[in-house]
């Protein structure tokens, strides 16, 4: 593995799965790119919110600024997780609807040359056997490398 990307979220699930993406980094003296996405509903409540408070400030926001708010998550999970073993990491935030989620994860990880890809699957059956969600099954099925699956 030369570049890792692992698609984030605020849960503790996903630190897990950043978690085991270090160790690989580490084993593999790689870096990693982690992914977080927004929706287009919660980009445009995040640009509502910073147009609120720019009219309280007497300034404006840009469409980068609502990315780099966005970029918080993954930067705090990085900190935690990463920042004790000096992983080299880029964060990448994109607009992603739930159903465009996975075709993100396919293109960044090709933008980025990232060769190894970190995701979460589910768990749906009662004796626990992880099954793929849609997304992990897509990202299975058309990334061109290696694919971690860690189960929710």
């Amino acid at each position: 593995m030369d570049r890792g990307l692992v698609l984030l979220d605020d849960t503790e699930t996903h630190r897990e799965l950043l978690q085991e993406a270090k160790e690989h980094a580490i084993g593999a003296d790689a870096d990693l790119v982690l992914l977080v996405t927004l929706t287009e509903d919660e980009y445009e409540e995040t640009q509502e919110m910073l147009d609120a408070i720019g009219s309280v400030e007497n300034t404006s926001y840009t469409d980068d600024q609502v990315l780099t708010a966005a970029t918080n998550i993954a930067e705090e999970l990085a900190r935690d997780v990463l920042a004790d073993d000096a992983v080299s990491y880029e964060v990448a935030p994109r607009i992603a609807d739930e159903d465009e989620r996975a075709e993100a994860v396919i293109d960044t990880a090709a933008e980025t040359e990232s060769d190894h890809v970190f995701v979460l699957g589910r768990k749906r059956s009662p004796t626990g056997k992880a099954l793929f969600g849609d997304l992990a099954q897509y990202v299975v099925l058309n990334f061109d490398g290696f694919v971690t699956l860690h189960a929710e």
